[in-house]
């Protein structure tokens, strides 16, 4: 810190104010209409508090907490759960707009600049206070106590009005260079599905047209899944499936006792196509391990005649946008999407006659596939140093070195 920067507790230059629990109010009470109602979701946007993913609530539900009704250039932060010490700012409100239980309201005083106390409760020093609050904590949570009596080292308006032009410059210049990176990141990502739409799309000589449930067995399994363990034999769920690929998160496991009686309609093996029949519909990867596992409800493990198909090619066909499009227009349900073995067999899918033809395709693809990986993981490691770029200036501002 500066010499001469005073130091003050946070609760002597802004206003703090929180909800009053919920007040009886529930999910089923938010409206079609009317005032907005916030919560950690609007702060996951950058600097600025957005409204794209607010509820809305009666106007009976936001008269009763005046002391939450936003103004513009009021700062929010998280006090509650898996956000717990996001900041946002108010900016321009769209309409009259209050808050939920978990964000805490503060409001500068006339000694600091609403955007310095902003980038103030975004430093490593208020963060490391939001940190030692996590250790150990199973629920976490940010006393409004702790907010209170932050100390903030407070110099004068004109240093602070040059300290917020500086930090905001400099996160403007990170703001365009992640954009970049992203932009990047998805067009590596864009260029592999072009590809690979154009593989299924402009198909060459020799290609024959069939339907799933030709040459491919289907192996589901049906009733109630085996009780969760916390050990024991892999649980395979919809949620592990991923386009294109197996995800270990979340990591479940059923007792080893129950894969006799469980996995009764067939056995799989390594290589086999995994495909989700809902929630979400049409997810597709291969099964990884020869390790046993045991796969829940809303999975089809397909595995094709190899004199006919070949496992990998038919995850890329039914990866492909021709594909995916049929199979979601077979699907069914008002709420949930999805699809059964009956409809999914009847699919139309055409594919080479030659299955060292389409091992020539899959190699191709695997390729490209593995390039188009390492740069989008080239981009998101930038992606990641650019968010860590963000605490270097921080850190200058409120230790005086800016």
């Amino acid at each position: 810190m500066k010499k001469g920067w005073p130091r003050k507790q946070l609760g002597e230059l802004a206003e703090l104010k929180g909800r009053i629990g919920w007040r009886g109010l529930t999910a089923k009470e938010y409206t079609k209409s009317g005032p907005l109602f916030l919560s950690v979701h609007s702060l996951n946007y950058g600097d600025y508090v957005d409204f794209r993913d607010a509820f809305h609530i009666s106007e009976e539900r936001y008269t009763e907490s005046p002391e939450i009704m936003l103004q513009k250039d009021d700062v929010l932060i998280c006090k509650d759960g898996a956000g717990i010490g996001k900041v946002g700012i108010v900016g321009e409100l769209p309409d009259r707009t209050t808050i939920n239980s978990s964000l805490l309201l503060i409001r500068s005083g006339k000694e600091i600049l609403p955007k310095f106390l902003y980038h103030c409760l975004s430093s490593p020093y208020f963060q490391e206070i939001v940190n030692s609050r996590l250790n150990g904590a199973t629920t976490p949570h940010l006393y409004q106590r702790d907010i209170t009596e932050f100390p903030v080292v407070l110099p004068l308006f004109p240093e602070q009005q040059r300290i917020v032009i500086i930090l905001d410059q400099a996160f403007d210049g990170i703001a365009t260079a992640k954009a970049n990176a992203e932009k990047n990141r998805q067009n590596a990502r864009a260029l592999f599905e072009s590809h690979l739409q154009s593989v299924f799309t402009q198909r060459g000589e020799g290609w024959v047209d069939t339907t799933i449930g030709e040459h491919i067995r289907f192996i589901d399994y049906r009733g109630k899944t085996p009780e969760k363990t916390e050990s024991g034999l892999r649980l395979i769920t919809a949620k592990n499936v991923k386009m294109g690929y197996l995800q270990k998160t979340p990591m479940e496991f059923v007792a080893p006792d129950s894969y006799d009686s469980w996995m009764t309609r067939g056995i799989p093996r390594i290589g086999d196509v995994l495909f989700t029949t809902e929630a979400p519909l049409a997810n597709v990867a291969q099964l990884d391990t020869v390790e046993k596992v045991v796969f829940a409800q809303r999975i089809i493990i397909m595995q094709p005649d190899s004199t006919k198909l070949d496992a990998t090619f038919l995850k890329y066909l039914l990866l492909s946008q021709p594909i995916q499009q049929r199979i979601h227009t077979k699907g069914t349900g008002a709420t949930v999407k999805g699809i059964k073995a009956s409809l999914l067999k009847l699919i139309e899918i055409s594919f080479p006659k030659s299955v060292a033809d389409q091992k020539q395709i899959v190699a191709k693809l695997d390729d490209l596939r593995e390039e188009t990986q390492r740069i989008e993981s080239l981009y998101q490691r930038k992606l990641a140093a650019l968010d860590a770029l963000k605490q270097s200036p921080l850190h200058q501002a409120f230790s005086g070195a800016l």
